[in-house]
């Protein structure tokens, strides 16, 4: 309840004036099970979960909600081709420090992620699951902080209408 792709069910069910039952899982792993036992009909699942049951052909995907195509699932169409145009989403991974880190210890775990995310191994591993690295110039703490609150923006509304609870 209250997930990412929970919320992007509801959000989806708006876009498209459906309804369905949800039925919420303890993670994407026992749900995507399911699905493959034909237990459920459909979910709203992260990449990394999906791709190897999509690749093994237990699945299939209907579209990724972004605009360009997956690199590591090229021949899923995005939602634009697949008829629900400018419905995009991704759920996406950050690495947060408590309130009040000192700026020099932010700028120091920031630099370690950004040469992390510079190695080519790492970026060919986090392709082959199917994430996206942000570009250089977005891999800062300034940068998160203003998607994170553009996110909010974004989703609290939805949040709100669907009366989910947040504590």
């Amino acid at each position: 309840m209250g997930s990412p792709q929970h919320i992007l069910g509801i959000f989806f069910q708006s876009a498209t004036d459906t309804r369905f039952l949800f039925v919420h899982y303890r993670g994407g792993g026992p749900a995507t099970q399911d699905l493959v036992a034909g237990q459920i009909d459909i979910i709203v699942a992260d990449q990394v979960t999906a791709l190897p049951q999509i690749r093994s052909g237990n699945i299939k995907a209907y579209a990724v909600t972004t605009k360009k195509r997956l690199a590591a699932a090229p021949d899923i169409p995005t939602v634009d081709e697949a008829g629900l145009p400018n419905f995009y989403t991704t759920v996406w991974n950050a690495i947060w420090a408590p309130k009040g880190t000192p700026k020099n210890v932010i700028a120091k775990l920031n630099s370690a992620v950004v040469d992390g995310l510079s190695n080519s191994t790492i970026r060919q591993r986090l392709a082959d699951l199917g994430q996206q690295i942000v570009p250089r110039d977005q891999q800062t703490a300034e940068a998160l902080a203003a998607f994170h609150k553009a996110e909010v923006e974004k989703w609290w509304p939805i949040i709100k209408a669907a009366n989910i609870r947040v504590e």
